[in-house]
């Protein structure tokens, strides 16, 4: 009897282990995912800078700040394996600069009617909307995915295994700071 007790909890510990390992796979899936549309948006930024600068070449320090924005968050890496909170922040603090950028780029192309009308201009802006539209998707599934991740490692007995086998909680993509706030528009 007590071989047989050893062997069901064997058993159940080396099934737990397997399910953590796969939710964690799930995990790195999601944030290879949120990596690829974040690249989308990286690889459309050089041609939608170059399109606007034909029409609006005076604008350098606006071109300026989204080539570095885009330099910057294309540098920053993050292992899903070991993810940390600090490390997701800075990801993300790093592509909300990338947003910022391009949203001023956008901007100036109010100034510009010809500009506005050029279909390159038009195809970019369209195909970056859409990026942005991924980003959120991803960011959102990443956060369900880990939700769950997380939500498995910490119950008990799991919260036990995952301690013995080394399986920590991942982070989460938080809202920008000020965001819970509506905009305030004025006319």
């Amino acid at each position: 009897i007590i071989i047989g007790v050893i062997v069901l909890i064997v058993l159940w510990g080396v099934r737990v282990n397997n399910r953590m390992v796969a939710m964690e796979e799930n995990v790195n899936k999601a944030w290879s995912n949120v990596e690829n549309v974040y690249q989308r948006r990286a690889d459309l930024i050089p041609n939608l800078v170059n399109t606007v600068k034909g029409y609006a070449a005076h604008e350098t320090s606006t071109f300026e700040a989204v080539v570095n924005a885009r330099a910057k968050a294309t540098s920053i890496s993050v292992n899903p394996e070991d993810m940390t909170a600090d490390q997701l922040k800075e990801f993300q603090q790093a592509q909300n600069e990338v947003g910022g950028a391009l949203g001023r780029l956008i901007a100036i192309s109010e100034s510009y009617p010809e500009l506005k009308a050029n279909e390159n201009f038009k195809e970019l802006q369209a195909q970056l909307e859409g990026t942005e539209n991924r980003i959120a998707v991803e960011r959102r599934n990443f956060n369900e995915v880990t939700r769950s991740y997380n939500t498995y490692l910490r119950k008990f007995p799991r919260n036990i295994l995952s301690n013995i086998y080394g399986f920590d909680t991942k982070p989460y993509f938080e809202a920008e700071e000020g965001t819970q706030n509506a905009p305030k528009v004025e006319f």
